[in-house]
């Protein structure tokens, strides 16, 4: 069994068909046995003979396997680890947000152990223009803002289309999105895209706290560490370092 899936790790580490014979010398198996072994994964659809060359490169099974596994995924078990360690780092609130069809809606999170915290509910949505998950949602996503004016939540809000747009573009070109009190005057927050095995915005991670402690520098510090843990739990739900982004004007 060890020795199929060395051949099969062969085939994954180049982007071209393999022989018999280099097959045998990178996985250091003799070539007849190296025979026997894919005729009976290519039996199995695991990898693919082409006739034309007498090649070999992955089928189709592997693929489909693939897809299984990653459909069964749960986004909330996979994340909820990097938002304990997020709130060990920090010490603020972190949380774990589903992308939906205006607003993101928080899904998870682990509360700050301070007395004076941000206080997350399950099932909250994220305005969309008011907030950082929001804006990630806006930025990287497929929601899109409502007709009509945008609400002023506090003096903050960025409420003008135009305003929100160069914020937009701000958030794409930095990789995560700030909300200075734009919702509730005494919540800070900041919030970074999770990526999922097709590209797509797949969650959103954030961290937020009070105003009074959660400033400008204090979220600034934070930066490194959430996009890290974001760019983490991206990798364990198939990630594969590509970004398809849908950009609404």
């Amino acid at each position: 069994m060890q020795r199929a899936f060395a051949v099969i790790d062969a085939l994954a580490e180049v982007d071209t068909e393999l022989g018999t014979n280099e097959i045998a010398r990178r996985t250091g198996v003799n070539p007849s046995t190296v025979s026997r072994l894919l005729a009976t994964l290519a039996a199995g659809g695991f990898v693919e003979h082409l006739p034309e060359s007498g090649r070999y490169r992955l089928g189709p099974r592997l693929l489909q396997l693939g897809n299984i596994v990653l459909g069964r995924l749960d986004v909330r078990q996979i994340a909820r680890p990097h938002l304990l360690a997020l709130v060990d780092s920090t010490g603020e609130t972190a949380t774990l947000s589903a992308a939906g069809e205006r607003d993101a809606v928080t899904v998870d999170f682990a509360q700050s152990p301070f007395s004076v915290q941000g206080v997350a509910q399950l099932g909250r949505p994220s305005i969309a223009h008011a907030t950082a998950t929001g804006k990630v949602l806006l930025a990287f996503g497929r929601g899109a803002l409502p007709p009509g004016a945008l609400k002023a939540y506090t003096k903050r809000t960025i409420a003008k289309r135009s305003e929100l747009a160069v914020e937009l573009d701000a958030v794409r070109e930095r990789g995560y999105a700030y909300n200075f009190g734009e919702r509730e005057d005494d919540l800070h927050a900041v919030a970074a895209p999770v990526w999922g095995n097709h590209g797509e915005l797949a969650a959103i991670v954030g961290v937020q706290g009070p105003a009074s402690r959660f400033d400008r520098k204090a979220m600034e510090a934070v930066v490194e560490p959430l996009l890290e843990h974001a760019r983490e739990i991206s990798l364990e739900l198939g990630w594969a370092g590509l970004v398809s982004v849908v950009v609404e004007r």
